[in-house]
């Protein structure tokens, strides 16, 4: 395909992703974005995902785990489910619906949803570094007081500038899962609020650690730290890899005006190497687990987002590289 119509396949999309094509690649006007962004509330994906929440504002019955998920459950299922209300609240919330839609969900969570570790209050968090972030991403859309995760995020940094979800269980070393999940929360919650001096600079340092290792190398012998960091996937869910950790590099240097770090470049060509001679790029893995419905095609097959997000990260770093 050429590139016209490489962005004409893309166009022709679920509301969901149309508009972000619209706006980042087509450079539509922004009343015509706009006004496919408001479809998403009435329309495929985003209009199916809102008619599975439950009249307690959860979905599935749980937080992060569906209400019938339990130990037998997980032995039976092949992978973690993605049906219960943090995951949906971020596929919502990745999809650009607009927060008005949900008006009352925020403090019906408050009330009736708490997590599955200790019970804990939902807008309070709990103690895993990925859930954390994720629940400033979907506090600050929606609305809710998320000061204090904030807070406990930033004080969980580990020694060598990232994060680990296992730092309850005794690790020290941090994980490029868990850092990029955390970096986006802290992200999400500069952009709304301008952050603090402390937010920034927990950003600053866990940038830093995957710049130290040019997004997908281990930091003492130079080598891939393993086959997942170059696989793309969609949804990130919490998957780290090169296309993931540059999207995020992407927002972040856009929020902050700075211009790509250099150390990026491996990792960015590492994407540039995965489009297809036809234009677009394929589906590498996909996540096991319960789903409401498919949201992208199966393993080997050209996934649409994956070619968006890769587009869109490849035509910044060009552009700068221009300049």
């Amino acid at each position: 395909m050429t590139e016209t119509q490489t962005l004409e396949w893309l166009l022709d999309s679920d509301p969901a992703l149309k508009w972000q094509v619209q706006r980042d690649l087509v450079r539509s006007p922004p009343d015509e974005w706009h006004a496919t962004r408001d479809r998403v509330a009435t329309e495929g994906f985003g209009a199916r995902m809102l008619a599975h929440q439950d009249e307690d504002g959860q979905w599935a019955g749980g937080a992060y785990f569906p209400a019938d998920f339990d130990e037998a459950s997980a032995e039976a299922e092949e992978g973690q489910p993605w049906t219960a209300t943090t995951w949906s609240l971020n596929f919502l919330r990745e999809w650009g619906l607009d927060p008005v839609v949900l008006a009352g969900t925020a403090e019906k969570l408050a009330t009736n949803s708490r997590w599955e570790y200790e019970q804990l209050p939902y807008w309070g968090g709990e103690v895993d570094c990925c859930i954390n972030a994720f629940t400033i991403e979907n506090g600050v859309w929606l609305g809710a007081e998320i000061g204090g995760i904030v807070d406990w995020l930033v004080e969980h940094r580990l020694a060598d500038g990232g994060w680990n979800c296992e730092w309850i269980d005794g690790s020290t070393r941090s994980s490029f899962h868990s850092t990029i999940s955390s970096l986006r929360g802290l992200l999400a919650y500069d952009i709304a609020t301008g952050g603090t001096v402390a937010t920034r600079a927990a950003r600053r340092g866990g940038e830093e650690y995957l710049l130290e290792r040019a997004l997908f190398k281990r930091l003492s012998t130079g080598e891939q730290v393993g086959p997942w960091v170059t696989r793309l996937v969609h949804p990130f869910l919490w998957v780290y890899s090169v296309l993931n950790a540059a999207d995020y590099f992407r927002k972040a240097a856009l929020f902050d005006a700075t211009a790509p770090d250099p150390r990026m470049t491996e990792a960015i060509e590492l994407v540039r190497s995965r489009r297809r001679p036809d234009g677009v790029w394929l589906q590498e893995r996909t996540q096991k687990g319960r789903i409401w419905f498919e949201m992208d095609v199966a393993e080997g097959e050209p996934s649409k987002w994956l070619t968006f997000y890769a587009m869109r990260v490849l035509e910044w770093w060009d552009a700068a590289a221009l300049r």
